[in-house]
């Protein structure tokens, strides 16, 4: 059986948010009519506490998108975003929650930051998807959403390290894209063994 996985598309990851991916809004169509498509569809939400470890304001000296060294290991630090309860933690208005039928919260420890659907940053604490999707028999998962080069590809990475068959909809997703970083996480996920699919080839 296969689901539709959407990542993170969140008012703080659009044109105007705290964090926005340029034309981040722009894939929202093409999401609602996939979201049609699927018996199973799945969201995550970026859900942080205030003064999260990962957000620049909460490391004296330190600006949005410098690196720093945490216990996990590197950690870009990032404008405040997503925090619990604010506008900017929202699903867009435009997106169609409706089919959405599980909903993953992450980034909600203060202490450790979450890019994966299915782990933390520390590569060891679980979200739980895991074993949802294999309670609903679910194998393949089909990926659209925010941000290619960090949410998108870190679940990605680790939905096929799990063992599920991974499609990333190129016209679906979005990125970031700090200095080429867009183009380095298609390569990632292609080389691990990901497919590259476009919407139209799920519509027709």
């Amino acid at each position: 059986m296969k689901a539709l996985l959407i990542v993170d598309v969140q008012n703080d990851f659009c044109p105007g948010g705290a964090l926005e991916v340029p034309g981040g809004d722009a894939i929202i169509p093409v999401i609602n009519k996939l979201s049609q498509q699927f018996d199973a569809v799945i969201q995550t939400q970026d859900w942080h506490p205030k003064g999260h470890s990962s957000f620049a304001s909460s490391h004296e000296g330190k600006n949005p998108f410098d690196t720093i060294r945490m216990s996990y290991g590197e950690q870009v630090l990032w404008p405040d975003h997503c925090v619990q309860g604010s506008d900017g933690a929202n699903f867009h208005p435009d997106l169609k929650t409706e089919p959405s039928q599980l909903i993953i919260r992450k980034g909600f420890r203060k202490n450790i930051d979450s890019y994966s659907a299915f782990y933390e940053n520390d590569n060891q604490t679980t979200t739980g998807l895991t074993g949802y999707l294999q309670q609903r028999n679910i194998d393949t998962l089909y990926v659209v959403g925010l941000a290619t080069d960090f949410c998108v590809k870190w679940s990605v990475l680790d939905g096929i390290k799990e063992g599920f068959k991974l499609h990333v909809v190129e016209d679906a997703v979005k990125g970031i894209d700090i200095e080429g970083s867009v183009n380095e996480a298609w390569s990632e996920m292609l080389k691990a063994g990901a497919k590259k699919i476009n919407s139209k080839e799920l519509l027709s």
